[in-house]
């Protein structure tokens, strides 16, 4: 069976495909486009590229089309993308601008274009819907709570595919088929001391989650992907006082202090540099305190949510750095990383320089293990729509 992974954002659209064969995983094409103002016409592309290699030569050759869904609400899982997941798109279009509109238009023309191929939704907030309520909720009115507004999640594909491969480096292969198959099954109870690892996805968008025995017990975002971690231009957490009090002291509307706080915070805020970490770097080392104070900032916050989650987990048996900030700069990991020998963690400077994928670069004496792990989101989202298409068939409302 032939999948095709589709991932829009509100001006690019990247794909890969991958052939599943009985046990093996293969893939097969991938490719995107930036800058997108026409989204029917990169679909033509990217179908007319899959045609040429060889790939497909009818709609049939392909078994289902994938989208990263982020944010629907309720609606969560894995799913077929019917008219269900459009209206919860639409429903949570404004915690989602940059993603939700673009996944609905996608998913409209995947369907004018490929009648009959079966469509699936695996929403960013899947890896969540075991997170127990207390860490879910805010202290909010309940009317709030019933209208929607707690702590859903994000970064799901990545952080499960962290849950499952962290798992099989620590020589747990038990916890790792249950993560493969949470979506499907659900979690199990596992015999022996937990496995607890801190998952740190970093990169434009970065988040900490928390997982116990493959199941993830919370996540650093919260109601929309714009909380948590200073994102690269989009503040993260915020006192929501501090919207009325700027909307007074500034006379701004709330329009745009959204917009600020969307557009111009974040690291680029912060540093006043760039949202890109490399400039952001180069600058604080050139002596820009405040590109300086951006780096800061930034893993103060990292360090912030993993002591959060080790106390919660009771421990950390593997720490593991993904997302391209994550896997790119050791000296960022290195700072994460520091003063933690109390606690167990112990990081060899050496081996963190020379990183590996996949390889351990705690120091020999550390309790807990430190990975730096690819992220491998589309293959998730493949092998959680083969999954479903293997459960349900062709069904597509």
């Amino acid at each position: 069976m032939n999948i095709l992974v589709a991932n829009l954002g509100s001006t690019s659209f990247k794909y890969r495909l991958y052939r599943f064969d009985g046990a093996s995983e293969t893939l097969l094409a991938k490719g995107g486009a930036e800058r997108v103002t026409d989204y029917g016409r990169t679909i033509d592309g990217c179908l007319d590229a899959l045609r040429s290699a060889g790939h497909i030569a009818v709609a049939g050759d392909l078994g289902g089309v994938v989208f990263k869904t982020v944010h629907g609400g309720d609606l969560t899982g894995c799913v077929a993308a019917g008219e269900k997941v459009q209206a919860a798109l639409a429903a949570f279009a404004d915690l989602a601008p940059a993603h939700n509109p673009a996944y609905a238009a996608g998913i409209r023309q995947f369907r004018e274009k490929l009648p009959g191929v079966p469509l699936v939704a695996v929403f960013e907030t899947a890896f969540y819907q075991w997170v127990p309520d207390y860490a879910q909720r805010y202290a909010v009115p309940p009317a709030w709570h019933a209208a929607g507004v707690r702590r859903y999640g994000f970064h799901g594909a990545s952080h499960k595919f962290i849950a499952e491969r962290s798992a099989e480096l620590l020589g747990r292969p038990d916890i790792a088929d249950i993560t493969r198959s949470l979506y499907h099954d659900g979690p199990r109870v596992v015999p022996g001391a937990p496995l607890r690892v801190i998952s740190c996805h970093l990169g434009g968008s970065s988040s900490v989650t928390g997982i116990c025995d493959g199941v993830a017990i919370g996540n650093s975002m919260g109601l929309s992907p714009q909380s948590g971690l200073p994102q690269n231009n989009r503040v993260g957490d915020l006192d929501p006082a501090a919207i009325s009090f700027v909307q007074r002291r500034l006379k701004i509307s709330t329009t745009e202090a959204e917009r600020q706080l969307t557009e111009e915070s974040g690291l680029l805020g912060l540093s006043g540099v760039s949202n890109d970490l490399r400039e952001i770097r180069a600058a604080a080392l050139a002596g820009d305190r405040r590109a300086e104070l951006a780096i800061d900032v930034f893993v103060h916050a990292i360090r912030h949510w993993i002591g959060a989650f080790w106390f919660e987990l009771g421990g950390c048996d593997g720490l593991v750095f993904t997302g391209g900030i994550g896997e790119n700069n050791p000296w960022l990991r290195e700072m994460v990383c520091a003063g933690l020998c109390d606690l167990g963690l112990v990081i060899d400077p050496e081996r963190n320089t020379a990183a590996v994928p996949e390889s351990d670069f705690a120091a020999e004496e550390s309790r807990t293990r430190i990975f730096m792990i690819p992220a491998s989101e589309e293959l998730v989202l493949a092998r959680e729509a083969h999954r479903h298409l293997a459960a349900h068939g062709a069904d597509t409302v």
